[in-house]
């Protein structure tokens, strides 16, 4: 019984460390040190995939070819630091869409929790459930805490061919979108 107590100590103890909008990324190593091999899925076709939204309604990355995909990772839905990182992509989204860009949430959440969550912020865009963390673990980026999984606060620009222009490791929930999309703006330039 002890155990089972120190162990959901533990996970709400992560799960409120991973929500707080300010971690640097020092604080972000807690769990693991960032690892130097991601920074080779810059330049990589990104692999693909086929997850269900919050409506239930089936994607592929395939589906987006010719597009730009925002394809930002999460660790929970309904956490404070989610939720500061979906409202900013939330405030910024015509602007991806005006940039012929694709903005995609995902998270080890299911279905129902995303519903929930993007019914409760008004999000425009979908947002995937990935629930055995079988895209996140393509990039790895599934980070165990014991009783449960979630993603790394990570994410990837693709480009219109399906190459990752951009790996995001260190994300800053209140500025992250905006990064994101001043990194678009200057890759469509060149």
């Amino acid at each position: 019984m002890a155990t089972i107590k120190s162990k959901v100590l533990i996970l709400c103890s992560s799960l409120i460390l991973l929500s707080a909008p300010s971690l640097s990324s020092a604080q972000n190593t807690l769990f693991s040190k960032q690892n130097t091999a991601q920074k080779e899925w810059v330049g990589q076709s990104a692999p693909d995939f086929k997850l269900q939204d919050q409506s239930g309604k089936w994607h592929t990355l395939s589906q987006y070819k010719g597009e730009w995909v925002v394809l930002y990772f999460y660790p929970k839905d309904n956490t404070a630091g989610c939720t500061e990182e979906a409202n900013q992509f939330k405030s910024l989204y015509p602007q991806f869409l005006k940039s012929n860009a694709v903005v995609l949430g995902v998270s080890l959440d299911d279905v129902a929790s995303h519903q929930k969550f993007s019914e409760k912020l008004g999000l425009p865009f979908p947002i995937l459930a990935d629930e055995k963390g079988t895209l996140a673990s393509k990039f790895g980026i599934v980070r165990n805490l014991g009783i449960t999984k979630i993603a790394k606060r990570e994410s990837f620009l693709i480009d219109p061919q399906g190459a990752i222009l951009y790996h995001y490791t260190s994300v800053n929930t209140q500025t992250h979108a905006d990064q994101v999309l001043k990194d678009l703006n200057t890759a469509q330039k060149k």
